[in-house]
Order: structure tokens, then sequence, then C-alpha cells
């Protein structure tokens, strides 16, 4: 995933992948290789060269991609673009009326289903529980919406990027 950051004055071009439990970030050529876990929404860990850090990134109430991101006691305005979605439809939801699916973030196990097919979720409503790295991690509903699909069951191994439930 390519994407482009302003933090004050300074722009970064990031290019993310992942493997296995792994990801990489290369940001302005210098390389990042990272453990990464959500263990709550807008809290990430990420693990590099034996140090954990804790991330917070504050949710976003429009489509400028302005956050606010806190690491530690330090906290920056980073503006995110994602230069395939500059030609985009100009959507102002991401997930406008159609279908959204729940993905992993990381490699895992299911390890709770918290929803069934055809139950209505509101916004942030737990779905599904996946362990990574020895963390339970509840992945929530991104919109109001009913269960379309849920592609797992419980005791499922699930790599990085699997689509683990659809909402409509």
């Amino acid at each position: 995933m390519k994407l482009q950051a302003e933090i004050g004055d300074d722009k970064f071009e990031i290019d993310i992948t992942r493997e296995n439990d792994k990801v990489f970030a290369l940001v302005n050529e210098r390389k990042y290789e990272l453990d990464a876990s959500e263990p709550e929404p807008n809290v990430f860990l990420l693990k590099h060269n034996g140090k954990i850090y804790e991330v917070f990134v504050s949710p976003q109430s429009d489509t400028t991609g302005h956050m606010n991101v806190s690491v530690g006691t330090n906290e920056f305005e980073v503006k995110l673009f994602d230069p395939k979605r500059l030609r985009g439809s100009g959507s102002e939801h991401v997930h406008g009326d159609g279908k959204a699916e729940i993905k992993t973030a990381m490699p895992g196990k299911v390890v709770r289903i918290l929803k069934s097919v055809g139950d209505t979720v509101k916004k942030g409503d737990g779905v599904i529980v996946v362990e990574a790295m020895k963390m339970q991690n509840e992945m929530k509903s991104p919109k109001d919406g009913h269960i379309a699909e849920i592609k797992v069951v419980k005791g499922d191994t699930v790599s990085a990027g699997d689509v683990l439930v659809v909402i409509e």
C-alpha cells in the first residue's frame, strides 16, 4: 500500500507491505520491520528493534485525511493521502450504502464469533475476536448494517488481509 503523509512542512512517501506476521514500511527510502497489532480501535502496538510503541490515532470525523497521532508523550497532526483515491468518487463515507468487509491486520486465530448472519449491527459493535501475537483483538463493525456473510468459523487460522465478515 502506497501512501503520502504530511506532518507540518515535512512530506513522506510511505510504502507498506505485509509478510506473514511482519509489517515492512519504507518511509522516504528508510526501511522498518515491525510487529503490529490493534488491541482496540484506534490504538496500535508497534514493536521495532525490541521496543514497543503504543500509538493512538484519533478517529477521523471528516474526509480531509487530518488526524492526530500520539506516540508516548509526543503528539503529531498528520495529513494522510492515498494517491489511488485522489481520483476517487468524492463519496463522503468510505463504505457508503454498499458492503463493508472486516479483514485481519495480521495472522491469527479466530477465537470467538460474536454475531450471526442476518444480525443487525451498529458502527463500532464487536463482531469477531481474533487472537494475534498472544493478544485478543475484538474487530468491530465499520458501519451500520447487517451481517451478510461470515467467512470463518471458530478455530480457523487466518492470514493478514483475509476477509472474515461482510456487512451490508
